[in-house]
């Protein structure tokens, strides 16, 4: 899914964490059990690193590091869609600012306001309000802080280790995943996964499937969505193959196709984001409705 080389893209809405503690693309594979469980979380859209990295995630906001953080002028070479089809990076900030253009205009048809959310941008690592990000953990929405982090490595580690495709919207989709948990916050529904954290037909597993929709439903949108300046559409219509390779990202971050890549063996019991089936339906259901409503992963028997 490729932008339109002449819109604005806005950098304001992006942090940048540290950029120590490991090279792109550094995650190590291995080191006995613990490396493999470690991968195992941190290759799913998590929203609570503490829970992969031993902590609590009940780090005080005030106690979090912003010493690495700087301004939004460290990317100061995105600029414009060309921008985004050239580098990682300015695509991940693009896609920002279409997913949070995109829910700030929806959301009032239902009486609601999108409420913006940072997306800090790091490689290695940095501090969140949720405990330490890194290449480790995986992208994730930390709902202390309110914010999304994201290290642009993930995906190489995505299409390296785990076979998704390295396109556009196989990328994109990792961001409005993200923005999905961002939205459920701002409803009052993203406690459900806490209360009911594992199992195929679990309340996590049915948020994360809900982020998936979420997803989709941006999607089907996104080549309508205009930036401020331009009022340019931020990204061109989607093709077949930019489906391809979102379907292609949903399926490599199923709970069954990680635990078969990782363990040899698949338990469902265990699950906290869905089967690779499932993720790849409810994100075509959020992109063939267009409609957050068909989204509702609470209102049916079965999600897998």
């Amino acid at each position: 899914m490729s932008f339109n080389e002449n819109v604005t893209l806005d950098t304001s809405q992006i942090e940048s964490g540290g950029r120590g503690g490991g090279a792109p693309g550094g995650m190590v594979v291995g080191g006995g059990i613990g490396g493999i469980i470690m991968l195992i979380l941190a290759l799913i859209f998590g929203i609570n690193p503490g829970d992969a990295t031993g902590g609590t995630g009940q780090i005080d906001p005030g106690q979090v590091d912003t010493a690495g953080q700087q301004s939004a002028n460290a990317f100061s070479e995105c600029k414009t869609g060309a921008d985004a089809n050239k580098s990682t990076e300015c695509r991940i900030i693009g896609t920002v600012n279409s997913v949070q253009q995109y829910w700030a205009t929806e959301l009032p048809r239902y009486k609601r306001e999108w409420t913006p959310v940072k997306t800090v941008l790091y490689r290695g690592s940095t501090s969140s309000a949720c405990g330490t990000a890194s290449n480790q953990v995986g992208p994730f929405y930390c709902p202390l802080d309110k914010k999304v982090y994201l290290d642009a490595s993930f995906f190489q580690i995505l299409e390296q280790q785990f076979g998704s495709s390295g396109g556009p919207l196989a990328q994109e989709y990792v961001v409005a995943h993200e923005y999905g948990h961002a939205l459920q916050d701002q409803l009052g529904l993203l406690g459900r996964a806490q209360q009911d954290p594992q199992g195929a037909e679990s309340g996590a597993v049915r948020t994360e499937l809900m982020a998936d929709c979420l997803g989709g439903v941006w999607a089907k949108h996104a080549s309508t969505v205009p930036d401020a300046d331009t009022n340019t559409p931020f990204l061109a219509p989607l093709s077949e193959q930019d489906i391809r390779d979102a379907l292609s990202a949903a399926a490599s971050v199923g709970d069954d196709h990680i635990q078969e890549t990782t363990q040899g063996r698949v338990n469902p019991e265990s699950w906290t984001h869905g089967s690779s089936e499932a993720r790849m339906r409810w994100f075509l259901q959020g992109y063939k409705s267009g409609n957050l409503n068909q989204c509702d992963t609470f209102a049916v028997d079965s999600v897998n």
